[in-house]
């Protein structure tokens, strides 16, 4: 990378980082606490409140990145920060399930990933962006395991309202590093055309890619709707399950450096992608299969879902960004992020309803079925590209 791909990628690294660990702070202990709040007896309304963030941003993730397209891509990811950030500050003072809700809602309004993502492919050139963008991957899945492991120990200082303020706090710091340490935007992007959203939807490689991380979001959301308890079950107290999120994300960080990179550059990318998809899947099954699982059974699982996820959320936005046509990035990006974020809605809320009227069973029953069916859309997938600066394209074929 040059030193201006790096300072971006980094910077714009250290936003999405900020966002996303104010996010997945309150996961891991939001359905035990949120019971405690007014109108919290119900498991399909913890569900709700835990992903309606979700709704919210996919509503606005295309016209945020259709925005950024025509009005720049800071101006957009400032707006949102602060729009997210009243929304943690709500949720902070909240004092019933539906404030709660009504916070979680706001929050997900500052639709800002597709901006950034956008933002960051502007700034790097197809052969360095997979990189630039595992940079983005691996700070989603620092900060998911990173918030794993000290949620449950802020939480007991802090309460939930007090990580919904640090998440407020953190939002508004990432604007000054939008405006004080990211690379000033290409100048071309004031002359760039609006987004062509009907080019955008005709793409098979883009729309599978949409389905994809969909379902990833889905089921993860869905799986810490039903997880925290099972471990809880199997003999772990909350306020111990670092012990087990440490060691599997760390060492799933291991095979995803030793995996994606070297893969990619020997051409089997889509066989790596393919093979995550298959590993969440193998996670569901095991879980729906298992009536009682062990500590140890539980702690396997979670290092291959997390091995499957770290190298998903790594390669899935690099691809989309070089299938996506130059002028339409943010357009095409703001697509890819609604999906993702309806994933998150549709998980948090049918996890919940699923646990309430089926159980664990029905939860991951509905996770394995959806993880099957993006292994079987994602197989005629084709491998991206790797040429020089201009726009991502797809290969015609590929490993």
């Amino acid at each position: 990378m040059t030193r201006t791909e790096l300072r971006a990628s980094l910077a714009l690294s250290a936003v999405f980082s900020m966002r996303m660990l104010g996010l997945f702070l309150v996961l891991p202990v939001f359905a035990l606490e949120a019971s405690r709040y007014p109108g919290g007896d119900d498991p399909a309304r913890v569900g709700l409140a835990m992903g309606i963030y979700g709704l919210t941003q996919g509503l606005l993730q295309i016209p945020f990145g259709m925005a950024s397209d025509r009005y720049g891509r800071k101006r957009v990811i400032v707006i949102g920060l602060i729009v997210f950030a009243l929304g943690s500050f709500i949720a902070m003072a909240a004092t019933s399930l539906a404030g709660l809700t009504l916070g979680r809602a706001i929050q997900g309004a500052g639709a800002i990933s597709a901006a950034v993502t956008a933002l960051l492919a502007d700034q790097t050139r197809d052969e360095v962006r997979t990189k630039a963008m595992t940079l983005l991957g691996v700070s989603i899945g620092f900060m998911f395991a990173l918030s794993l492991i000290i949620a449950p120990l802020l939480n007991a200082h802090i309460g939930l309202p007090g990580l919904f303020a640090l998440t407020g706090v953190m939002a508004l710091s990432g604007i000054a590093v939008v405006l004080k340490l990211t690379p000033p935007e290409p100048a071309q992007i004031e002359a760039r055309q609006k987004g062509r959203l009907q080019v955008v939807l005709a793409d098979a490689q883009l729309m599978r890619l949409n389905l994809g991380v969909f379902i990833l979001h889905a089921v993860q959301l869905a799986m810490w709707v039903a997880l925290p308890a099972m471990l809880v079950q199997a003999g772990l107290a909350k306020d111990d399950h670092w012990q087990v999120y440490l060691p599997t994300v760390l060492a799933s960080f291991f095979v995803l450096r030793g995996t994606l990179y070297p893969l990619e550059r020997r051409g089997y990318l889509r066989a790596v992608f393919l093979v995550s998809v298959g590993l969440i899947a193998l996670v569901q099954v095991g879980l729906l299969w298992t009536a009682a699982p062990s500590l140890a059974f539980l702690t396997g699982l979670l290092f291959v879902f997390f091995c499957g996820f770290n190298i998903l959320e790594s390669c899935q936005p690099s691809m989309a960004s070089r299938a996506a046509p130059a002028h339409a990035r943010g357009t095409a990006l703001g697509v890819f992020n609604t999906l993702q974020s309806l994933g998150f809605f549709i998980g948090g809320a049918l996890g919940g309803w699923l646990l309430r009227t089926q159980g664990t069973h029905g939860v991951f029953a509905a996770c394995s079925a959806l993880m099957l069916l993006w292994l079987a859309a994602a197989w005629p997938m084709r491998a991206p590209a790797r040429s020089g600066r201009g726009a991502g394209t797809a290969s015609s074929a590929a490993r």
